[in-house]
Parts: structure tokens; sequence; C-alpha cells
């Protein structure tokens, strides 16, 4: 384990050192980041179609497009329409939103797209609540957070100090420290694999309709992310590209990232 903290150290972005992943610095280093990684801006980029294209094929209305806890998403600059939030106030955001406490009416919203926000969320049962107060019957959201596989597991234990993966958590609840600090990220394993059963028997107004790991993990986990730095060039992404194509089979085992797709009945 010492290795591995060692590896971390020494791989960590060091623009992020010392910084408090709740402040405005912070989420302008990340976008910073962001700015400068190719490969980085391609995956993310593939999390936006997967999210337009799970809509267009799952949900329907015509109800409003939000992302909620976008932090540095330039998901607004691929799909103009889309209304971009967060919790904390940013120039290039369209909204600052809560997503436990919304502020559209009921049944306004055709689609709800949160990328690594889910968990954050410190009370799930009233983000499932506020699902069902602004969904359109037949509109739905899109989640896009840590998968629960074996690299998974083994990736989000070691390697973040602010967040955990602790898929015992007894309470979906989480009592986090901030935005940031303290999350669970095995919390959709929890809610939406391991507790399945209470999920839909609480919320029979919402439909689980699919769940799967994604399959660009090796260009997320080689560009660095937003956390740490990149281990190869961005011109071998399409090398990358097929790598992840060919072990697309094994993204159970190897994926990092799932997609949850809920529609309002």
């Amino acid at each position: 384990m010492n290795v591995l903290k060692k590896i971390r150290t020494y791989l960590a972005e060091p623009r992020l050192a010392g910084k408090n992943p709740d402040t405005e610095e912070f989420l302008d280093l990340h976008r910073q980041i962001l700015e400068e990684k190719p490969m980085m801006n391609t995956v993310f980029a593939e999390f936006y179609d997967a999210c337009i294209n799970i809509d267009e094929k799952y949900f329907s209305g015509n109800g409003k497009r939000v992302e909620i806890g976008a932090g540095v998403s330039f998901f607004k600059k691929i799909y103009p329409q889309i209304i971009t939030t967060d919790i904390k106030q940013a120039d290039y955001l369209d909204m600052v939103v809560d997503a436990l406490n919304m502020p559209f009416e009921n049944g306004s919203v055709r689609a709800i797209y949160g990328i690594n926000c889910f968990h954050h969320f410190p009370d799930p049962n009233q983000f499932f609540k506020e699902l069902i107060r602004v969904l359109n019957s037949g509109g739905g959201c899109v989640l896009i957070d840590p998968y629960h596989g074996p690299l998974a597991k083994v990736f989000y234990k070691n390697v973040f100090d602010t967040e955990g993966f602790d898929v015992a958590q007894p309470s979906w609840k989480n009592d986090s420290l901030g935005v940031m600090m303290n999350a669970n990220q095995a919390l959709s394993y929890i809610v939406f694999t391991r507790d399945k059963k209470q999920f839909e028997t609480q919320y029979p107004e919402l439909e689980l309709v699919l769940q799967f790991p994604l399959k660009n993990y090796v260009r997320y986990l080689l560009s660095g992310g937003l956390n740490f730095r990149q281990l190869l060039p961005n011109f071998l992404s399409p090398l990358l590209k097929l790598v992840e194509w060919l072990f697309s089979p094994l993204s159970k085992v190897f994926g990092l990232h799932h997609i949850i797709i809920i529609r309002k009945r």
C-alpha cells in the first residue's frame, strides 16, 4: 500500500497540491488542466455523446435538458441546448443548481445528466424525489459515475485522499465535509446494484432502465484524469482507442465508469 501511495504522490498534478477541492481556485485549475489534455477532452466528449444518444433513445417529452454537477464541463460547447449547472458558481455555467432542491417547475424537464456527481450527493433520496417532481412522464436521468469492477475497486480505493470507496456503507446518506470532500465513490453501486430492490420498491415512479460499464477506461486512466499527470502522449490516442475496442468484452473487469439510466414512468 505504501508503494501505491508513493506512485500516487509522484503522479499527482503538482498545481493541485494543498488546494481545497471545494474552492473556486481548485475549479479553475481543473478547467485549465482539462484544456491542456486533448486525450481527456475526447473521453469527456464521449461521455456527452453517450448522454445525448441515451436521451434520444430512451426518453420522451419536450422539457429542458439539464446537466447537474457540471464542474468544468464543456457539454454546452458541443450541445448548445443543454443547460449547464453546478452547486458552485462559475461564469461559464448557466445556473447555480442544488440537485437536491432544483429550481425547476414540476414536470418541466425532459432529461438530467450527471457526470461524476452522484456520489457527492449527501442524500440520494432527496435527489430521487426531485427527479420525480421535475421530470415529465417519459423523461429521465443519465448518470455516469465510478464503476465497481475489479480494477475500479482497487483504483478508487487508492487514488484519492478526499474520497473513499466503501461498498459496505450501510446507509445511502453520506455525511460529507463539503461538496467534494469525503464522498463515497461506491454510492452508485450501493444504490443501483447492492440495494436495487430497495430502490425499485421505494421509487416505483422511477424505472431503472439499464446500467453498463463504459469502455474508454484506457484513455481515461492514461490521460491522468483531472488530478494526475498524463502518462502517454496524445498522438497515441487512436491506438489506445483500438486497444479499448479489442478489450471491450472485458469492460466489466477493467471499466472505471458506468452508466445508469433512470426513466420516469
